[in-house]
């Protein structure tokens, strides 16, 4: 539970203040102590609270300790207490002729809380006496302060430190840097004011609880030895463990971009009972092209309210956590009994549409601990079309490939989604019906002959041949598919499409103890085209038995106490040596390295880096896991992975950089072991200059590297006059691609928004750089997409780095803008106005591909007008506005029918 949400209520208005808390009682009463920080000054606040501190109301301000040069805080010990892990810390803070002790838990959330307090004297300690704190922003709160002299006697502590001792901002910004509004009155004193600001958000990540000692070995702090009592408790886990079930409502709704309409209880107050948790997705949350370039929507806050207002009224709910990409939004929600023993919050987004960046389609996510199990909740949004099944399957890979989860404990490597007790996956997954003409379907579904309709379920098929969710099991669907429905009616689509009925909103899970009570649609919902599906869940969650745990763990401590200083840890390598053959830009391989552990004690590795290198291995090579745990006998198979990208494709196209690297794996308390890895990359057009491209005349596979080397180091000032040397006016690749797509996809519906398929990719680049075919293979998406990534792959953006800022500058100005232009070196001019033309005789098509200058702009002045830094929102809708300028009017030297290679 964040506490500090509580604490920033009782703070004054504007005040920036940095905020971490602890919980401390004594006999009677908790106590919550917080440091807080006002421009360059700290101090601590501890405030008295007699139940869950879930608004300000529910905190008192009771005493303040300012931290100045007078201040200090020690550690003390007791003969009598051991020095084990797991003990309990106690400090002495001394504060002018004040003085208080402290007992804290045992963890790193107390190291943590202690390092930060030492910092803030550290800070003082440094200026002093030349600048000496006046602590005058703290009469406004001594004023409300009880002062009670209580706080001079030993307190002891009741629950947990801080949720996360990394210093936050004031507002508390949710993910993506936005906030989340405040509940300021919870289920049963009234539905809050619209204008309110929503933020219930008790629960922060990694909050260590009395019910869950086990996770505190995940912390920081530790090392070999604390691993290896993780390891062990967890091998034990049985033994002071026991299984309690808890209710999960699930729901998924794509709401079509509408805002909400009507009251959602009849969705999310289905359930006889209360349900434990809540767990909704959202897609399409906002369709605005506003939201899909930049990210914000203000639908977001009006969804949360109707959510809010929704959840069953017999219990009263904490919103734990909020996270959204672009219109897929993720809500969860637990009963406020319940908060206590949430932990390890983290949310994670993975956007799967054009380039694999924009977040039209993807996936947000939240994993938690509850008790002393790891849950995963994924909601997605999956590539639409009923021909698009294996872009559907590749999303679904790509997702679970790259949502990855950051561990506290910084020696282990980071979380997948499939490495949590139990995975929930929901959200409109897009699988259609197939191979069943429309009017059969409607026969079926009027028959309620649903198992003959989900016989032709793509997602059933795919499931069958395990090409996608492997593991994952569904409950059985005897409702009717809930895509495409006239919005505001119970009516299939009367559209001129005529979308084929399907169920597209899905809900599946993955994991042991998992019981679905009911799965269903609701139907009288008619905001969207789509209904919302729910699915109430019975999952057994493992709780800790403190007396059981308490046992086990000084077992387990007594055991390692014997071997600690008997063994110095070894292991075996499978192999030292590997090459990576033909390497291709953006084409990932693989080599698997086996770590056996044969020492007699278990043992921690990691990949270090190396004597000035910034670290352990080069940018286009990862090690996963690059650090990990191997009890003794126990191996682990370390994927060494090559993957070369726009940031690395550009010097290994000259000849600049080259695939070698050697990793040092080392052991703690051990020795290191050396792998050599090296590899031929084939070069590529993606990743090289436009000068370059503009000299080569063949294709760049043909050429040598030497060849290469030597033409990206001339200038065109440097070319000789003959016809051998001249410089093509643009560089046929992208001759190719957008020759391709002129004549082939002016017509093309979502051209530029709907990604390609990967391997088609693979065969268009292989094409451009061989010229094996004379026409480009693959969809006009995928075509689309290479031309993006061969535009944001260029290490020189067509308008140069050099004239980013001017364009900024005079971005409001078209006669200043054009101006600009034509000064650019002549092959980065022709391409500008070739791409601009092409996109002009695209917009003259736009009743048919639907694209306008609010889709175009945006997209390609990101790519044209790159940022030499990361760009803010300001400088996105500058560049954006610049390029507009463009497609107004067609430029004199653009025209798409004459412009060639030659």
């Amino acid at each position: 539970m964040d506490q500090s949400v509580a604490i920033q209520e009782t703070l004054a208005k504007g005040e920036n203040c940095i905020i971490c808390v602890s919980m401390l009682d004594t006999v009677s009463e908790s106590r919550l102590l917080g440091l807080v920080q006002h421009n360059n000054e700290h101090a601590l606040f501890i405030y008295s609270h007699r139940r869950m501190a879930i608004t300000g109301e529910d905190v008192t301000l009771e005493d303040i300790i300012p931290i100045s040069y007078d201040f200090s805080v020690v550690k003390v010990s007791s003969p009598d207490e051991l020095a084990v892990v797991g003990a309990d810390t106690r400090v002495r803070v001394t504060y002018f002729d004040e003085e208080l002790e402290l007992k804290l838990p045992f963890g790193s959330q107390t190291r943590l809380f202690l390092v930060e307090v030492n910092r803030a004297w550290s800070d003082v300690c440094e200026q002093y006496p030349k600048v000496e704190p006046k602590f005058d922003w703290l009469n406004k709160y001594r004023k409300v302060s009880k002062g009670a002299k209580s706080l001079k006697k030993s307190l002891t502590s009741r629950s947990s430190m801080p949720s996360q001792m990394k210093r936050s901002d004031k507002s508390h910004a949710g993910d993506n840097g936005r906030e989340h509004k405040e509940l300021q009155k919870t289920r049963g004193d009234g539905v809050p004011e619209s204008q309110e600001r929503v933020r219930d958000d008790l629960i922060r990540s990694s909050q260590p609880v009395l019910s869950n000692k086990a996770q505190m070995l995940a912390m920081p702090q530790f090392g070999l030895r604390d691993n290896l009592i993780k390891c062990e408790l967890l091998k034990n886990e049985d033994a002071y463990t026991y299984i309690q079930n808890y209710s999960f409502f699930l729901g998924t709704y794509n709401v079509n971009g509408q805002n909400p309409k009507e009251s959602l209880i009849p969705w999310l107050g289905s359930t006889a009972d209360p349900p434990d948790f809540y767990l909704l997705g959202f897609q399409e949350l906002d369709l605005s092209k506003e939201a899909f370039l930049f990210n914000d929507t203000p639908k977001e806050p009006e969804w949360m309210l109707a959510v809010y207002k929704g959840l069953h009224p017999d219990a009263k709910y904490a919103l734990v956590k909020v996270v959204r990409l672009v219109g897929i939004m993720l809500v969860m929600y637990v009963k406020a009994e319940h908060a206590a023993h949430i932990s390890e919050v983290q949310t994670e987004s993975v956007g799967t549409g054009v380039m694999s960046r924009l977040g039209n389609k993807g996936a947000v996510a939240v994993r938690f601990r509850f008790h002393n199990s790891d849950i995963c909740v994924v909601n997605s949004h999956l590539a639409a079309h009923t021909e698009e099944f294996e872009r559907r399957n590749q999303d679904f890979k790509d997702i679970c490939r790259r949502m990855q989860f950051e561990q506290l404990n910084p020696t282990l490597p980071p979380l997948t989604i499939m490495k949590h007790n139990v995975v929930l996956w929901l959200g409109d997954l897009n699988y259609r019906i197939s191979d069943l003409e429309v009017d059969h379907v409607k026969d079926l579904i009027a028959k309620k002959d649903f198992e003959t309709l989900y016989n032709h379920d793509q997602l059933k098929r795919q499931m069958d041949e395990e090409a996608v969710f492997v593991g994952f099991t569904e409950g059985e669907i005897d409702f009717q598919p809930t895509y495409k429905y006239n919005t505001g009616s119970d009516q299939w689509d009367t559209s001129e499409k005529c979308r084929v009925p399907a169920w597209c909103d899905r809900i599946l899970w993955r994991g042991k103890n998992v019981k679905q009570l009911h799965y269903e649609s609701h139907m009288t919902l008619k905001t969207s085209d789509h209904k919302p599906v729910s699915s109430l869940m019975e999952i057994g969650i493992k709780v800790v038995h403190e007396e059981s745990y308490k046992k086990t763990f000084e077992e387990i401590v007594r055991n390692i106490d014997k071997l600690e200083n008997d063994c110095i840890p070894s292991v075996s390598v499978s192999q030292t040596e590997f090459h990576f053959k033909d390497v291709k830009f953006m084409q990932h391989q693989a080599h698997t390295v086996t770590v056996y552990n044969e020492g007699q004690v278990p043992c921690q590795f990691e990949f270090i880096q190396k004597l000035d290198e910034p670290a352990y291995c080069k940018p286009w090579l990862t090690a996963n896991p690059a650090k990990g745990f191997l009890a003794q006998g126990a191996s682990v198979d370390i994927d060494l992975e090559v993957f070369v990208n726009r940031t690395t494709a550009p010097e290994l196209n000259t000849g600049q950089q080259t695939l070698e690297d050697i990793l040092i794996l080392h052991l703690e308390r051990g020795k290191d072991y050396f792998i050599s890895v090296t590899g031929s990359y084939l070069p590529s057009c993606f990743g090289s200059s436009l000068s370059t491209l503009c000299l080569l005349r063949e294709p760049i596979q043909e050429m040598s590297m030497d060849t290469i080397r030597d033409l990206s180091l001339k200038s065109n000032s440097q070319l000789n006059e003959s016809e051998a040397e001249k410089p093509q006016e643009i560089p046929k690749e992208i001759w190719m691609m957008v020759e391709h797509l002129y004549r082939n996809a002016k017509k093309q519906e979502d051209l530029f928004q709907q990604p390609g398929l990967r391997s088609e990719f693979e065969e268009i680049r292989d094409c451009l750089d061989t010229c094996c075919l004379d026409t480009l293979p693959g969809s006009n998406h995928s075509v689309a997409e290479a031309l993006l990534l061969f535009l944001d792959a260029l290490p020189e953006p067509v308008i140069p780095f050099s004239f980013y800022q001017q364009c900024l500058d005079s971005c409001s100005d078209s006669t200043h803008c054009k101006q600009i232009i034509a000064m650019l070196p002549q092959c980065h001019k022709n391409v500008f106005n070739y791409l601009v033309a092409f996109l002009q005789e695209l917009l003259k098509y736009s009743a048919h591909n639907r694209l306008d200058m609010s889709i175009l702009a945006p997209v390609f002045a990101g790519l044209l007008l790159r940022s030499p830094t990361k760009q803010d929102l300001i400088e996105k809708r500058k560049g954006k506005e610049f390029f507009q300028h463009f497609l107004v009017e067609m430029p004199s030297d653009g025209d798409i029918n004459e412009k060639s290679p030659e």
